[in-house]
């Protein structure tokens, strides 16, 4: 068993937001938002964080850690500042998803499931976004959407992001 992990008051209150928008009796309900909210407090999806969300929903570990290892979204390991995900399905790879990838991977020295040396980039491979007219898409940290993601794009992207992470 693992401990469980102090929260902020904000965090919180997220989470108290989300499970009042469900019946008393169902506030299980609310476990997606709920690791939203602490994986963005947190950064990642930690056996703490399952703990206390299980916790603060009245659910067992078990059936919070499969939600969190189901969904792409939760970061069940530590992760970068900035988590890139590229869509590799097949509308993307027909518009240069492929070589957009590639050229991610070559531009910050990482594949794959990887994070930067100096933790400002880990790099992952998506599902389908919704997106597969504005291919190849990118999502930052699960929030923005980028779309015809050229060599030009993907350059000002990271170099916006470095700058805003020296900025923080």
């Amino acid at each position: 068993m693992t401990t469980t992990l102090q929260l902020s008051d904000k965090t919180l209150a997220d989470i108290a937001r989300n499970v009042a928008k469900y019946p008393p009796e169902q506030k299980q309900s609310a476990v997606m938002a709920s690791l939203i909210a602490a994986q963005t407090e947190v950064g990642w999806v930690s056996p703490e964080v399952i703990e206390t969300v299980a916790q603060i929903l009245g659910m067992p570990t078990i059936a919070v850690d499969e939600v969190a290892t189901f969904y792409n979204m939760y970061d069940t390991k530590p992760i970068g500042k900035y988590k890139l995900v590229i869509c590799t399905n097949l509308p993307c790879q027909l518009t240069h998803g492929e070589t957009a990838a590639t050229y991610l991977k070559d531009t910050l020295g990482i594949g794959y499931n990887e994070t930067t040396p100096c933790g400002t980039f880990t790099l992952k491979e998506g599902e389908c976004m919704g997106a597969c007219g504005d291919s190849p898409v990118m999502l930052v940290n699960n929030k923005r959407m980028c779309s015809f993601m050229s060599k030009e794009k993907i350059d000002a992207l990271l170099d916006e992001l470095r700058a805003e992470g020296k900025a923080a």
